[in-house]
């Protein structure tokens, strides 16, 4: 609201101007506001967390697993539609059966530590798609794709396992979720899901393109962090270990796509970090993974 000035109001014939607002008052109440907002940020983001399976780290997750699984399985489903499943046979059977295995092996894991509550909702499936893409991935709530592509790298039923183990520890880690629950905080002040879907639509679609990638280039995933990359390598090789693959595999694929990178590297090597310290890191996890496997 405008002042009348001192002067104006002490000689009421005088005629009168307005005093503009204070605006250091104005400008007093930012920082509050600022500081305010942090807070409900900080409370959001400590009274949302979840912790990793079997690594133990604590993450950020402020989206229901519900949430995200339907959006997960209309994207999917839509990139399903869009693309040429593969008419080999075999090829095709290979992937659903490597696919099944590490399932069973990761309900079996996390029945084995009271976390089946973490796998409610999931609905499984694998399909392989025919591309010459060098890629794979895996969208929350167990949805797999393999590119034919990269069949010639993982050469053996092992090779796709260490591959299909990697992309489903993603998942069951809650990578996407974690990367989801980032931007929402970052870019739309924690809203919730449902509510970002409803008013921000587009924003919504642009976090979550953001956190996946998936539809913005034909199924190529957004790099995770080296965090979670190693969260990934460790989970995947415990599964595959589960499911009865040699976990010396993962060593044998990751120097194999090394190998294929040229100049320019394949999608699936640009999107997950491979170099000297990540083959050295699984080398250092074979002794606690090897423990879970069994010769078939």
């Amino acid at each position: 609201m405008n002042r009348i000035c001192a002067v104006c109001r002490s000689d009421p014939g005088r005629r009168r101007h307005r005093v503009p607002p204070d605006t250091n008052k104005d400008e007093a109440r930012k920082p509050s506001a600022i500081i305010a907002t942090l807070a409900v940020i900080a409370l959001l983001a400590l009274s949302s967390c979840a912790t990793v399976p079997v690594t133990g780290r604590s993450q950020l997750n402020l989206v229901p697993d519900s949430e995200m699984m339907a959006m997960s399985y209309q994207q999917y489903g839509e990139f399903i539609k869009a693309s040429r499943l593969s008419q080999n046979q075999s090829q095709t059977a290979m992937v659903k059966r490597v696919g099944a295995n590490i399932q069973k092996a990761v309900e079996t894991y996390f029945a084995q530590n009271n976390l089946t509550r973490e796998l409610a909702g999931f609905a499984w499936e694998y399909n392989l798609v025919d591309s010459s893409e060098v890629n794979a991935f895996c969208m929350p709530g167990g949805k797999v794709v393999v590119f034919s592509g990269i069949l010639p790298v993982t050469r053996t039923e092992a090779g796709l396992a260490v591959v299909v183990g990697h992309e489903i520890a993603h998942a069951v880690a809650k990578h996407g979720s974690e990367r989801m629950s980032q931007n929402l905080l970052q870019q739309l002040g924690g809203m919730a899901l449902q509510k970002a879907i409803e008013q921000k639509p587009r924003e919504t679609q642009q976090l979550w393109m953001m956190a996946f990638g998936l539809g913005s280039q034909l199924g190529v995933m957004l790099p995770y962090s080296r965090v979670q990359e190693h969260e990934a390598d460790r989970l995947g090789m415990t599964f595959m270990a589960m499911a009865g693959y040699d976990p010396n595999a993962a060593l044998d694929f990751w120097q194999r796509m090394s190998a294929t990178g040229g100049a320019k590297p394949p999608e699936f090597l640009s999107t997950h970090p491979s170099d000297e310290s990540r083959i050295a890191n699984m080398k250092a996890l074979l002794p606690e993974v090897m423990k879970y496997y069994k010769k078939p």
